[in-house]
C-alpha cells in the first residue's frame, strides 16, 4: 500500500510530544509509546499486555484490522 510519508512524519512528531520532558535545558521524548495509551488497547482487546519485559506486543485478530483500518484512513493516499 502506498502512505503518505509526510503524515505519517507528522503523527509520529505529535506522538512524541506526549512525552515531551526537560533534562536539564534539553527537551527530550521517549522513543515508545505513552503506557496509559498501550494500557488502553490492551483494555479494548486490541493488543497483548504491554507490561512485559517483551520489546513488543502481539496483536489480537481485531487490534490486527482496526491498526490497518487506521492506518489507512488517516495515511492511505
Amino acid at each position: 500500500m502506498e502512505y503518505d510519508q509526510e503524515k505519517v512524519d507528522d503523527c509520529v512528531l505529535a506522538l512524541l510530544y506526549m512525552n515531551f520532558h526537560n533534562d536539564q535545558g534539553v527537551t527530550r521524548a521517549w522513543k515508545s509509546f505513552d503506557w496509559g495509551v498501550m494500557d488502553r488497547l490492551c483494555d479494548k482487546g486490541f493488543i497483548s499486555n504491554p507490561k512485559t519485559k517483551a520489546k513488543s506486543v502481539v496483536l489480537t485478530e481485531e487490534g490486527e484490522v482496526a491498526a490497518e483500518e487506521m492506518f489507512r484512513k488517516h495515511f492511505g493516499k
